[in-house]
């Protein structure tokens, strides 16, 4: 529950930040539904992650994304946009169907998806604007490279119970280190290199 603040904080801060300056305001519902996806992650837990430390693994979230400051909106946005569809991936699988109660995880497919419309709403209108910001500067390569390391793990350790466990508590982390990044987009409208 302790992370429960930085994914509102960030989700108030989309809400009402440089983001609805574009022209591109989310949905008032969108911090009690972004508080519900949290929660059911928090609901999905099966077992003690103490039962879990040999399975433990650093997966090395990017924090570069999270702390670079040559963002622009848009890549802030397409970096939203990426973490939301790769959860979804990652808890869309017949490997996650096994390891979940079902009716939490209908709950989560459900949340992140509104969650993914609503981004790509606010995305979609600014992409052409920006476009050669990314194509010169790609930010979510790394953070492939950190959802595919996840997937690897849950292959290498055959999705079992303490895998799932420690994929959890590591997507609430992931949950919560971008709600930093949108503090940095409402410091400057526009540009963030200048900050």
């Amino acid at each position: 529950m302790a992370l429960l603040f930085p994914l509102l904080t960030l989700l108030v801060l989309c809400s009402y930040g440089p983001v609805g300056s574009l022209g591109c305001d989310l949905p008032q519902n969108s911090v009690l539904l972004s508080r519900k996806i949290f929660d059911t992650l928090d609901q999905m837990k099966r077992i003690s992650p103490l039962l879990c430390l040999k399975d433990r693994r650093d997966f090395q979230f990017p924090r570069e994304i999270v702390n670079s400051s040559q963002f622009h909106k848009v890549q802030a946005m397409s970096v939203l946009h990426l973490i939301l569809q790769q959860i979804s991936n990652l808890f869309h699988t017949m490997h996650s169907s096994a390891a979940w109660n079902m009716t939490l995880l209908n709950e989560l497919h459900t949340g992140l998806h509104q969650q993914l419309k609503d981004v790509k709403t606010c995305l979609v209108p600014v992409m052409g604007e920006e476009e050669s910001v990314l194509a010169t500067e790609d930010p979510t390569l790394n953070l492939k490279k950190y959802f595919q390391g996840i997937r690897l793990y849950l292959e290498e350790k055959k999705y079992s119970d303490c895998a799932w466990e420690i994929v959890r508590v590591e997507i609430m982390r992931a949950f919560s280190s971008i709600a930093k990044l949108h503090e940095k987009i409402t410091r400057k409208d526009g540009d963030l290199a200048s900050s």
